[in-house]
């Protein structure tokens, strides 16, 4: 049957899988025969030493060969359990007692006399009182003794799993496919596999689900981890090798007018400002288009340097843009851009998707024949009406809210390439950036304005949610606002309406009854009017409490808020519930954020009290990436192409794969002699742009 199966072939050719695990299969990305080869195990259980029971002893882990002496269905007297009871014998000169909870049907499919491995915790049989066993081993993974296990006596893999799908029931499934490993296409050059030792494509990845021993799956995972790096770093480099052959306006630094620029300003800028907005400009000044992510936690003053930037642009005759991914947040940087601006007589422009018709032909006559120097605005600012005259620096607000495309569009509106600066508030770790992001060049804000005082953060168990309400009234009755930030409920809620609705409801009704005029709710599927009329009414101070969902951009700069609440924190990144942090404490008021959350899980409880140690999303940044992984890095998921986590904090593999990517395009930039790992670059051509 295997025989005849191709990679490309629906995994519903497999047996045993029809529509109902197809769709279960889906949710894991799984949908050829390759999809399910290339789905890895999270993780390994060393059931692989066989154990006679004479030599096992409480709190073991072990697998044990040995045959069924008897096996019963019963039901417990007391909650009328139903289960297996076993008991098996391995000659050694003692018995295992074995129990299936919930699983009576066990006692029809296993008889006496069959010879069994079974692989789990040894226990004290404590409810025997008499017998020939007391230890016990309750639920452990089983299965026929053969030559070929998959449940025990091996290095057991334990796969991502879903609803209705376990790692018990893809074994088998992933192991009958496991002969096509050897149709896998091997685009490592052969001299890479060479010099660095490495497996071969297939015996790789049938190693890496079923390993013969602990050194093979070190090695198949040493393969799979190379490969992944090399080819994102091929991706990144080849970018940066195409962009670096192309021409930009070259804005030359102006020493008396970066002078004028800070001199003007209302503050002093922190040192960190100083050093990126230095980076940026020297970059502008080169005819090379600069390829820049500035990051920076929430309040450390991004927008200011992005403003020097355009204000450099603008006193050499050119003209930039701002693409930020709301109006509300569109609004708020022009605020900020116009009110630095106009000293020095640079009219700032904004473009909306609300903008009214009437005001749009003069706006884009200006930008046309180049009397508008700046820009800021939203997708409004991709249409095909949207013309430059001399559009030499684009910038981007949280780049990866836009798809590959926009951004691709926003650059095309340059006649040459323009110069090109994305901001980001999401910190990402030192390590990271070179691996994901290495076709960019960094610039980092790491330091607060002065007189920011830091955010106090509680994790607020259950049955103290009382006092983290008076904590808000008392607040509101000194004049202070809050945030209430609610989480997706269920994925069919995209939006998480259905929560901050409930969220709302309760709030008006149950807690704050006297304050229900002034409670309101934001999110996503509001229309633009709303959502302005909800947010003026907020940072007019006529609204006491902002219920908003994750999704909508609450960015906005509110300094009378004091309190931000998360509800359903252990929903949140590390990341993200920081970003929620530094909506607060931008006034001189002590400001606290609260997370709530009624998981009482103990890893879930000490990801959550980092928050209340680590002030710096740097730190918490590389804590997140160690806790939860990766994530999605592109904003397109790579179909068998999961970054593990090892992978982006592993500094010698990160080194060793950029010298053999160098090393590659210097002997064939164009990559003709490898035509299999230019088609597995195909999933990286939108997210670098390769083509």
């Amino acid at each position: 049957m295997v025989a005849s199966l191709s990679l490309e072939q629906p995994v519903t050719s497999l047996e045993g899988i029809g529509k109902e695990y197809q769709g279960r299969l889906k949710r894991l990305g799984v949908d050829t025969v390759a999809d399910l080869l290339l789905l890895f195990p999270r993780r390994h259980k060393d059931f692989s030493h066989v154990t006679p029971i004479a030599s096992i002893h409480p709190g073991e882990e072990v697998t044990v060969r040995a045959r069924i002496t008897k096996i019963v269905a019963v039901e417990t007297p007391y909650k009328h359990v139903k289960l297996a009871d076993a008991l098996l014998d391995d000659g050694s000169a003692k018995f295992l007692r074995v129990i299936w909870f919930k699983q009576p049907w066990l006692a029809k499919q296993l008889r006496p006399g069959q010879e069994i491995f079974v692989a789990g915790e040894v226990e004290l049989d404590r409810g025997r009182r008499s017998g020939p066993s007391d230890l016990v081993m309750k639920n452990p993974q089983h299965e026929l003794a053969s030559n070929q296990p998959a449940h025990a006596a091996r290095l057991v893999p334990v796969y991502p799993e879903t609803e209705g799908l376990t790692s018990r029931w893809l074994r088998p499934k992933v192991q009958s496919v496991l002969p096509l490993a050897s149709q896998l296409e091997d685009f490592l050059p052969l001299e890479v596999r060479s010099r660095r030792r490495l497996l071969d494509r297939g015996e790789a990845v049938r190693e890496i689900h079923f390993p013969q021993s602990p050194a093979m799956l070190e090695a198949a995972s040493h393969r799979l981890a190379f490969e992944d790096m090399f080819v994102l770093q091929l991706a990144a480099q080849l970018a940066k090798r195409a962009r670096q052959q192309e021409v930009a306006e070259v804005v030359a630094f102006d020493q008396p007018a970066a002078r004028a620029f800070v001199a003007a300003l209302p503050f002093r800028l922190t040192q960190a400002q100083r050093r990126s907005a230095w980076e940026i400009l020297q970059d502008m000044a080169r005819p090379v288009p600069m390829n820049r992510l500035l990051e920076g936690d929430v309040g450390s003053g991004k927008t200011v340097v992005a403003a020097m930037a355009m204000h450099h642009a603008a006193q050499a005759g050119f003209q930039s843009v701002l693409l930020a991914p709301t109006e509300i947040l569109a609004r708020q940087h022009a605020d900020v851009v116009e009110s630095i601006l106009r000293p020095f007589g640079i009219q700032v422009g904004l473009l909306l998707g609300s903008t009214p018709a009437g005001q749009r032909p003069p706006l884009l006559a200006a930008l046309r024949d180049g009397s508008l120097p700046t820009v800021i605005g939203t997708h409004a600012l991709i249409e095909e009406a949207v013309e430059f005259s001399r559009l030499a620096l684009t910038i981007v607000d949280e780049q990866h809210r836009f798809g590959v495309r926009q951004r691709a569009a926003l650059r095309s509106k340059s006649q040459g390439a323009p110069h090109f600066l994305s901001m980001t508030a999401t910190p990402i770790p030192r390590t990271l950036a070179r691996t994901a992001f290495a076709d960019l060049d960094f610039s980092r804000i790491d330091e607060m304005p002065p007189g920011r005082k830091p955010v106090e953060t509680r994790l607020v168990p259950p049955e103290r949610r009382q006092e983290a309400y008076d904590l808000v009234r008392d607040e509101i009755k000194g004049g202070r606002q809050v945030f209430v930030i609610c989480p997706l409920i269920q994925e069919s809620d995209k939006l998480g309406v259905r929560s901050a609705t409930k969220e709302l409801e309760k709030l008006q009704k149950e807690v704050f009854p006297d304050l229900a005029p002034r409670i309101a709710l934001l999110h996503g599927r509001l229309k633009t009017a709303e959502k302005e009329a909800v947010m003026r009414r907020f940072q007019a101070g006529e609204l006491a409490i902002l219920v908003a969902t994750s999704v909508v951009e609450v960015g906005i700069d509110i300094p009378n808020a004091s309190v931000m609440m998360v509800e359903g924190a252990d929903r949140f990144g590390l990341a993200q519930l920081h970003q929620f942090r530094g909506r607060v404490g931008r006034g001189p008021h002590q400001s606290r954020c609260l997370l709530l959350t009624d998981v009482d899980d103990p890893v879930t409880r000490e990801r959550l009290k980092a928050l209340e140690a680590h002030h710096s999303g740097f730190e918490l940044a590389e804590l997140d990436l160690r806790l939860r992984g990766a994530g999605d890095l592109y904003g397109t998921q790579q179909h068998g192409h999961e970054f593990k986590i090892r992978n982006l904090l592993d500094t010698a593999l990160i080194k060793d794969a950029q010298d053999e990517v160098g090393r590659l395009l210097d002997r064939d930039p164009a990559l003709r002699g490898e035509p299999a790992l230019r088609h597995r670059l195909a999933g990286f051509r939108r997210v670098f742009a390769l083509d």
